[in-house]
């Protein structure tokens, strides 16, 4: 069963009509068969119209999505041989951020990302994808071996932030993402991150400094969630659809501002529709990729990388 978001009731109310017609008893007198292909063309060509239009707060919503795929769900659909690789040599493990030896094409690879959930049991012990320090010091542990071995980096970013607890704030929650953001830029190998889903603030940038930043066509990215920054603003989270306007947040806004360099597209309406066919998509995307950084030198990446992050100054772009 699909969760519908708000904005999708009247896909909802026709995609509910197909299935009525489809319990129906196959030996019913009124052949049905026609009705249910002039439905399903309707609800292709709401469905199309519908995510063609989305406004920035829409495009969080579906960002959001309880059925969107996480990191688990790209492992599987995208890339093979996964080996997970734990614990920061420090203080523990943290769920929230996963990673380790890949194949993505056959081709060796460090795969990190956030882990959000799929379920009450799974989204608590995932911590609903925000990091702690251990999190971001096992991804340091992680990048550091993939130089040792000559292994490419692929991050998978899906976090709303960093988690703000008090003990994360006690373990150096501040330093432990500022170590992080600075292992990616001087990393010496390829590194390419794709926003999949959230991308908030610093949780977000300590796997996102990278010299490729993709994002899925309808996640978001900022430095602060549309309703914290309603809540600074004016005072009240209500504003949340103005200020996810005003921000930016969209890939399409980014892709302009020249923050990301890809738009990886999604199945109509949203990859939580086809989880294994948006995951596919994102494999093929990276791949690309990964072959277009491949054979340039350690010194050419890091280059790269610090250009990138200081020409974001001049067009709009913070």
């Amino acid at each position: 069963m699909i969760s519908y978001l708000e904005f999708e009731k009247p896909v909802a109310s026709l995609e509910e009509r197909i299935a009525q017609l489809r319990g129906l008893d196959t030996n019913h007198a009124v052949d049905v068969k026609a009705e249910i292909e002039r439905l399903e063309a309707k609800s292709s060509e709401l469905l199309a119209s519908t995510y063609a239009s989305l406004t920035p707060w829409q495009k969080t919503q579906v960002a959001r999505h309880p059925q969107r795929p996480h990191f688990r769900d790209y492992v599987e659909h995208a890339f093979t041989d996964f080996l997970p690789l734990g614990g920061d040599r420090y203080f523990g493990e943290d769920m929230a951020i996963m990673g380790g030896f890949a194949k993505l094409d056959g081709r060796r690879i460090m795969l990190i990302g956030h882990e959000k959930g799929h379920d009450t049991k799974t989204r608590i012990a995932h911590n609903f994808g925000m990091g702690k320090p251990e999190g971001y010091r096992k991804a340091i542990r992680l990048m550091e071996m993939a130089g040792r071995f000559g292994l490419p980096v692929v991050t998978l970013v899906d976090t709303s932030g960093a988690f703000p607890g008090v003990e994360a704030e006690e373990r150096g929650q501040a330093e432990a993402i500022a170590r992080s953001t600075e292992a990616c830029l001087s990393l010496g190998v390829p590194l390419v991150a794709a926003v999949v889903g959230e991308g908030g603030s610093g949780g977000a940038v300590a796997l996102a400094s990278a010299e490729r930043v993709l994002m899925m066509e309808h996640a978001v990215y900022s430095v602060i969630s549309p309703e914290g920054c309603a809540s600074i603003l004016w005072r009240t989270a209500d504003k949340a659809p103005e200020a996810a306007q005003a921000m930016k947040i969209t890939a399409q806004h980014l892709k302009r501002l020249k923050v990301i360099d890809r738009i990886v597209k999604e199945p109509l309406g949203g990859a939580h529709r086809d989880p294994g066919k948006a995951a596919r998509a994102l494999g093929t995307a990276l791949g690309e990729e990964l072959e277009a950084l491949s054979g340039l030198e350690s010194e050419e990446l890091i280059r790269r990388r610090e250009e990138r992050f200081l020409a974001l100054n001049g067009d709009g772009a913070v």
